[in-house]
């Protein structure tokens, strides 16, 4: 299990925000789902710094180590950058090692949506916003309790605010 963990994270690792998962695919379109916050790319564009546009609207993934909620250990909450959702609380963020800012839950388990996800030869869960559609990161069931859970976040997917 951990050989495939660190496995799954070098291989993450090499990937640039530059490639998209999923060959491009816009996010929030995958599914068909029909999201309350629905927004024309030009619009997203408009909105979003490149990175958070290549992150949220097109599937990518920052490089491991480099976000600037990494490390980050202030009290408050994390927005979706896209459109403010509440999605997770420093209250449940924890340092899982994988170069990427963690969580075992989310605020509200509806704040998002999982998805299955093939791209790059595996199998996992996508997280995304369940406003807007936005991508996340993605889920693994290795985690700590009391859920398991290691929701890997994007940092360019959200914003902070600070109790």
């Amino acid at each position: 299990m951990k050989t495939s963990v660190i496995l799954s994270v070098l291989i993450l690792c090499l990937i640039p925000v530059a490639f998209s998962q999923e060959g491009g695919k816009d996010a929030g379109k995958s599914q068909g789902k029909k999201y309350p916050v629905e927004k024309t790319e030009k619009e997203w564009k408009e909105e979003l710094t490149p990175e958070q546009y290549e992150v949220l609207r097109k599937k990518g993934t920052e490089f491991a180590f480099s976000g600037k909620y990494y490390l980050h250990k202030k009290k408050g909450t994390y927005l979706c950058a896209a459109c403010g959702n509440e999605l997770f609380s420093s209250e449940t963020k924890y340092n899982s090692g994988s170069g990427w800012p963690s969580f075992y839950r989310p605020i509200e388990k509806s704040k998002i949506d999982e998805i299955e996800d093939r791209s790059m030869g595996m199998v996992r869960t996508e997280v995304v916003c369940s406003r807007c559609g936005g991508h996340l990161g993605h889920v693994f069931p290795d985690g700590p309790k009391p859920t398991g859970l290691r929701y890997c976040v994007n940092s360019a997917a959200m914003e902070f605010k600070e109790e």
